[in-house]
């Protein structure tokens, strides 16, 4: 069965109207849990297992104070955030879906439900990339009783500028629909600034509320919004948070405004309103595509694994920023978050990839189309892919120090590959024939037994003769020639797949090491996970003889640690995104299950209170590095592979 049947049936569930099956909890302590997340700068998480017990923070773990205050018959209740506002809601529960955060609270004689919500429905690109989330909120009264109820909901300055000495200006006013509270700094360096942990100081963060029952607070961030009476009936209402960054990426020299306003006609006052008039539609579909995801994620391996693609989902999609390029093409690029600050990093795209192939081919073709740019147009003249296309927000050219010439050049050509199979067809890969040639001749050169080089897991350092890298570069010449078979060369194909076959029958003789198979050819008492390997089951290559694998996963499981199995046999230090594809290549779903518990277990234990990290120690309950990044869409290779091949 082709896998564009599949896609289809993904994205008309998210627009579809027929009933699907009732909502599944999230049980999951989330590490820290989603409240705004538009894009790798406004990007806001509660820290805390209790919304009222600390202030919000941006991923970069600064505070970014999102105050919440109901007042009931003139009675406070505190319900996010900390201020001296003493009494606090009690809350019963926070629920992670894949595009709502949904808390409960009791407010004394009223229950308030309050739902972030970030409509990142990935079939809908003007969606996608618009920059307005939802904060609403349900109130009944429990006790019987009517209730004069209003909210303030208040944000701080911080949402708008990088650090403390900036200058914000702020300001409030109204349209014919909304009220609008607006902050920005006073200095307005657009795309001023590069690198990792920063937080964006141009364009301006608003709030914003029906008019008929918003006003803004004096001077203060704020909103106060009068509910009006309360009694069994529940009253419903929400608040829109937005950011209008003007001009989100440089891209080779220009400035590019963000996708919802590529054409330079739009206005954020407009986006506020097709966020208002939507808002109803919307609800619908995020509820129902979050309950078909966790569905489909449960049916596929369980519900903790189903938890853990819930948590995935919004931290993949708000690393990345949308633009069109000025050769048409849609740049779907992604921020390096707690690393280096890289944009529109290839190692990040690969492992990213199995989250949009799964719901949009287009959005993956987004996250290379810019390599292929830099390539074809000479700007890059190596024989193997850029690492990267600068450092973050400035996509000017690689600035990553040395290069990944086998991982990059494999990633590029096995995106293709999975892109084609998802589309049917080999359009996308004759449009850049010769560059994908050139990188399939280096890897049958250079990709087998590999020189001493970095591969995606550059914090491990370099070495030669990787065992892993090695089996990508196979890999990656099957999907060539697979790609070749598409496109009606058959002479091509045939060649790639016989040379294929031949480096995969040394790999298996070269890197055997008794009852598993070596980390580095040349290392006999080590091991190593051989991630790259889910490929060959996923597209169907069948490159690499099947008991490679068997024996690969039997090992494996016995050296499993408390929280998860080791990337390798150097440190017991793990990377989540890769165990997920290695669990994806398991025979059954109990083995399965033995690789994804232990990472569970750490997300719902961990002392480190951050968004998702995807590297972090299998001995304890702390992280090492990397937080928010987009590598965790990789967590949907198991539910890609049922799309793809029925399992």
């Amino acid at each position: 069965m082709r896998l564009s049947k599949f896609i289809l049936g993904a994205l008309l569930v998210a627009v579809s109207c027929t009933k699907v099956p009732g909502h599944i909890v999230n049980e999951l302590r989330a590490p820290a849990y989603p409240l705004v997340t538009i894009d790798p700068y406004t990007s806001v998480w509660s820290s805390s297992d209790k919304l009222y017990d600390s202030d919000p923070i941006h991923w970069t773990e600064t505070d970014f104070p999102l105050l919440g205050v109901l007042t009931v018959d003139g009675v406070q209740y505190r319900f996010m955030g900390l201020s001296d506002v003493s009494r606090t809601a009690v809350q019963h529960f926070a629920d992670v879906q894949a595009t709502r955060t949904i808390y409960d609270f009791t407010c004394g004689p009223v229950d308030l439900k309050l739902t972030f919500m970030a409509p990142l429905l990935m079939d809908d690109l003007d969606l996608l990339s618009r920059p307005v989330n939802y904060i609403s909120y349900e109130i009944t009264s429990n006790d019987g009783s009517e209730h004069d109820v209003e909210a303030c909901f208040q944000a701080d300055e911080v949402w708008a500028r990088n650090d403390t000495t900036q200058v914000c200006v702020k300001s409030d006013y109204c349209d014919d629909r909304f009220c609008y509270v607006k902050c920005g700094t006073e200095s307005q360096q657009i795309l001023g600034k590069k690198g990792d942990d920063l937080r964006i100081d141009w364009g301006y963060f608003y709030m914003a509320a029906d008019k008929a029952s918003a006003s803004a607070c004096g001077d203060l961030l704020a909103l106060n919004v009068r509910i009006g009476k309360v009694g069994g009936n529940s009253v419903d209402g929400y608040v829109m948070v937005g950011y209008d960054d003007l001009y989100s990426i440089q891209y080779f020299g220009q400035d590019m405004r963000p996708y919802w306003n590529r054409d330079g006609d739009a206005s954020i006052e407009g986006q506020f309103a097709l966020a208002a008039d939507g808002y109803a539609g919307l609800k619908e579909r995020c509820v129902r595509f979050d309950n078909e995801l966790m569905r489909d994620a449960v049916q596929t391996g369980g519900k903790h694994y189903a938890e853990l693609c819930a948590l995935a989902y919004r931290q993949t999609l708000a690393a990345h920023k949308l633009i069109m390029t000025p050769e048409g093409d849609l740049a779907y690029l992604s921020k390096e978050c707690d690393s280096n600050g890289s944009i529109g990093t290839v190692d990040l795209s690969y492992p990213s990839s199995p989250l949009f192939l799964l719901y949009n081919p287009e959005l993956a073709k987004a996250l290379i189309n810019f390599i292929f740019h830099y390539s074809e147009s000479g700007k890059w003249t190596s024989p193997f892919p850029a690492h990267d296309v600068g450092t973050y927000p400035i996509a000017n050219g690689q600035t990553f120090v040395g290069d990944m010439p086998v991982e990059e050049a494999g990633n590029m050509l096995i995106l293709t590959d999975a892109i084609c199979k998802a589309e049917g067809a080999a359009d996308y890969a004759l449009r850049h024939w010769e560059v994908l040639t050139r990188w399939a001749d280096y890897l049958v050169e250079n990709g087998l037994d590999p020189a001493d080089q970095l591969c995606t897991d550059d914090f491990a350092g370099r070495f030669p003769r990787n065992a892993n890298l090695s089996a990508k570069a196979v890999l990656a010449i099957a999907a060539y020639a697979d790609l070749a078979g598409m496109a009606g060369k058959t002479e091509v194909a045939e060649k790639y797949s016989a040379k294929a076959s031949e480096m995969a029958a040394w790999w298996k003789k070269t890197a055997v090491a008794g009852d598993h198979y070596a980390l580095t050819f040349d290392r006999g008492d080590t091991w190593s996970q051989k991630y790259n390997l889910v490929w060959d089951r996923v597209l169907g290559y069948g490159v690499f003889d099947g008991d490679i694998v068997e024996d690969e996963i039997a090992f494996y499981l016995t050296r499993m640690n408390e929280y998860g199995l080791p990337l390798d046999s150097r440190r017991n230090y793990a990377k989540s995104d890769w165990t997920m594809w290695t669990a994806a290549m398991a025979p059954d779903m109990e083995v399965f299950r033995a690789f994804i518990e232990p990472v569970y277990r750490f997300f719902n234990e961990t002392v480190d209170r951050v968004p998702m990290t995807d590297w972090y120690n299998t001995d304890s309950r702390t992280y090492m590095h990397f937080k928010a990044r987009s590598v965790v869409g990789g967590y949907f290779m198991k539910m890609f592979d049922a799309k793809y091949n029925g399992r």
